[in-house]
């Protein structure tokens, strides 16, 4: 171990499923490729060769061509447990895992079977040593991965609705938590990676999708019981739209990094349908409509809003946690802000979601970066 001073940056969601990649990473290039470690999730995999195979909302897979954005961009480490991985067969998974390792990326979270799936990524950094371990916590169960069957590591995540009051068909309350034995494996995974790493990170597919700031039950749950096991960090992603951060036992929990570079025409309107209708839909279901001025970015209007966490390690420990504040602007690109007006607009969208979901993190501006405590 060094006593030199290193970071790491870690991002949310990507999705390159258009052409010419590496230009919507050109205005944070120069700042990622400044840290030590940088890690983001893969949200679809990457393959000329899937089919078809899942039952859920399929995201297509994204041209295996598309992937050496992800080096351009700095990155050393991808996340891969999601509700997507399996949208494409094993072809989708192996090709993904093959060709990530082909350009020096690390990987973990999926696999050709469960143990592939469970195992960590390590990365060293001048004699310092990062961990990485990666569930879906959100399914499909189609997704998992068996002893004999592709897919990713998970948590398995319960559902209870509960009626508080006599009326059959109305609202309920809704109660989320852990199957116990997935969890356990979880804590498993990290009780064993602990001993061979200095600084554990535990990337989290979860929460629920285009809603703001609330948290499900299980987020906490699940994020607690993988720092009690031994994590220093938690990096939550799913929902396409930021969380909050809470600080627990000295360590913290980024509830949802949000999208970095997710560009997409999978859930914009074609020509086949009635742009007028498929915008009522999608009100009905996320609450929401698309902006008609962001056609490859489809997503909640408050997810124009994004982070990048920034870690700093110091004797093989995280020493401080903050983040930059982002915009992705209408080419799908995010932009790094600076602490003016609209760097301000994202801390006080952050301070507003965390006190909304009750979360304990505070934030300061340190410069152009915002300190979490």
């Amino acid at each position: 171990m060094t006593d030199e001073t290193l970071t790491m940056m870690a991002v949310g969601d990507l999705i390159l499923d258009e052409p010419q990649a590496e230009t919507y990473f050109e205005l944070v290039v120069p700042v990622l490729k400044s840290a030590d470690v940088v890690v983001g999730q893969g949200e679809v995999v990457f393959t000329d060769r899937g089919f078809c195979a899942s039952t859920d909302v399929v995201a297509p897979p994204c041209d295996p061509s598309n992937m050496s954005a992800l080096p351009f961009a700095g990155f050393n480490v991808i996340t891969l447990a999601g509700n997507h991985l399996w949208d494409s067969g094993p072809p989708g998974i192996e090709d993904t895992i093959a060709g990530l390792r082909n350009y020096g990326i690390a990987v973990c979270g999926a696999g050709m079977n469960i143990d592939e799936a469970r195992r960590p990524a390590i990365v060293e950094r001048n004699g310092t040593l990062f961990g990485f371990l990666s569930y879906n916590c959100v399914g499909p169960k189609e997704s998992w991965a068996t002893a004999n069957k592709p897919g990713c590591a998970y948590v398995n995540i319960l559902t209870h609705y509960e009626l508080d009051y006599a009326t059959p068909g109305g609202p309920p309350a809704i109660y989320t938590f852990a199957e116990s034995r997935s969890l356990e494996l979880m804590e498993d995974d990290i009780h064993k990676l602990r001993s061979l790493c200095d600084v554990l990170v535990v990337a989290l597919h979860k929460g629920i999708g285009h809603v703001p700031a609330k948290l499900a039950m299980y987020e906490q749950q699940v994020s607690y019981a993988a720092i009690d096991a031994g994590a220093d960090l938690i990096l939550g992603h799913h929902a396409h739209i930021l969380r909050g951060v809470e600080q627990y036992k000295g360590k913290t929990i980024f509830h949802g990094l949000c999208n970095f570079v997710t560009v997409t025409r999978a859930l914009t309107v074609d020509h086949t349908q009635d742009s007028q209708q498929w915008a009522i839909r999608r009100k009905e279901l996320f609450g929401f409509e698309p902006d008609p001025e962001y056609p490859t970015y489809p997503f909640h209007p408050e997810a124009k809003q994004t982070i990048i966490a920034k870690c700093t390690i110091s004797d093989g420990k995280i020493t401080r946690v903050s983040y930059l504040p982002c915009l992705v602007n209408k080419q799908g690109q995010p932009e790094i802000l600076k602490n003016d007006e609209r760097g301000q607009q994202v801390f006080n969208y952050m301070d507003r979601i965390t006190q909304a979901a009750g979360l304990n993190a505070r934030y300061e501006w340190d410069g152009n970066e915002v300190v979490i405590h």
